[in-house]
């Protein structure tokens, strides 16, 4: 007996964070507006509008970049405990609608729909109108929904009508839908792959379904798997559980390798900052911290280690140290240093808990936080860097 056709379907929330403040202050709408970071600091751009895209500004530019780019962008700091809770929500509202559903990120969702289409009169794309009209009417948000037989292809078809798209790949036409677009659409070809492969004449995925899984192989070794398995409409259509966050990360690239430890620990300290304020943001403590090198010959070096619950930036940084004088010899100098913080729980169920001394701690913390958005990143450290 086969199997039923699958049907995944991928809502994307448009610049969400943008869109969530413009609910709250509507004298946003239509104006060129930045969720981020203070410009005075390492700011850096969480999610922009539509209008300021328009000036080249796009989420990871250092804000104050972003500024130069458009002088009238209005930056907002924004709340991201609150645009968790929010996803959660309509999280929760999608599960009534799609047997299984799972959170991408923050702002994005699969949802597998297959064996639905009679429940859904047999009209599963224009169910997906019927969905993004109810998360407009019920959570004034728009988004951009996907429908396909997999997960890759239906966000990469999202990415082609954002925003407020509707698109569906019927099932066998994948190949011939990719063809026609760039090769930087399929997930896994970042910037210099992008480079490396144009300068092989690679330029439309259809360039790539006219060569054999060996010639692409032989080009991008193993990671060309994946790119050549794609580039033919093929996919994962697994659905998991709920996202969660997984993990919240952060990493370096330095333009010159770097080998003084010294630096390496500048650097982890500064890493730590970002990751700790963000899960303070969201109201999570990690118990997993883990330390990733890359060295001068490209091998990766990952360490972790299982801690007390914590978003203390001093507990973070010092044990991502130690996982640095564990791991690292010094050998051949580092390219890429991260942090990275997972397996999380709420701030709120560890609060009856805490000692008074620790609730002093978080008090601290969340003051740091608000004197950083107000004045700049760089305005205030809570030591940790010796």
């Amino acid at each position: 007996m086969s199997s039923p056709q699958k049907y995944i379907a991928h809502l994307d929330l448009d610049c969400f964070f943008v869109s969530v403040e413009r609910i709250k202050n509507p004298e946003l709408i239509g104006k060129s507006v930045v969720v981020g970071g203070s410009a005075a600091g390492r700011g850096v751009v969480a999610s922009a509008s539509y209008e300021a895209r328009k000036f080249g500004i796009h989420s990871a530019m250092p804000t104050a970049r972003a500024q130069r780019l458009c002088p009238n962008l209005i930056v907002v700091h924004g709340s991201h405990g609150e645009y968790g809770r929010i996803s959660k929500k309509l999280y929760e509202r999608m599960c009534e609608l799609a047997p299984v559903v799972e959170r991408a990120s923050i702002d994005e969702m699969n949802m597998d729909f297959t064996g639905c289409e009679n429940l859904y009169h047999n009209d599963l794309p224009g169910f997906m109108k019927t969905i993004q009209k109810l998360v407009l009417d019920e959570f004034k948000l728009p988004c951009t929904i996907g429908l396909a037989s997999n997960k890759t292809i239906a966000k990469i078809a999202v990415n082609q009508v954002k925003p407020v798209g509707i698109v569906f790949v019927p099932h066998g036409t994948e190949a011939a839908y990719l063809a026609p677009l760039d090769i930087g659409v399929i997930p896994g070809v970042g910037k210099k792959t992008e480079e490396y492969l144009r300068e092989k004449g690679f330029h439309k995925v259809s360039d790539i379904q006219q060569r054999t899984e060996k010639e692409i192989l032989d080009i991008l070794g193993k990671h060309g798997l994946w790119i050549y398995n794609v580039a033919f409409g093929h996919g994962s259509d697994v659905i998991g559980d709920d996202w969660d966050a997984k993990s919240i990360s952060r990493e370096e690239t330095f333009a010159n390798d770097i080998s003084n430890r010294k630096e390496l620990e500048k650097t982890i300290f500064e890493l730590t900052e970002d990751v700790c304020q963000k899960l303070r943001e969201y109201g999570w403590k990690a118990h997993t911290i883990t330390l990733k090198l890359r060295t001068s010959d490209f091998k990766t070096i990952s360490r972790a280690k299982s801690v007390a619950p914590t978003n203390d930036d001093t507990v973070v940084s010092r044990t991502a140290k130690e996982l640095l004088q564990s791991s690292y010899t010094g050998k051949l100098p580092v390219r890429l240093i991260g942090v990275r913080l997972s397996n999380f729980d709420e701030e709120d169920q560890l609060q009856l808990s805490l000692s008074p001394t620790n609730k002093k701690k978080q008090d601290i913390l969340r003051v740091v936080d608000k004197i950083r958005k107000k004045f700049g990143d760089k305005i205030i450290h809570l030591g940790g860097q010796e």
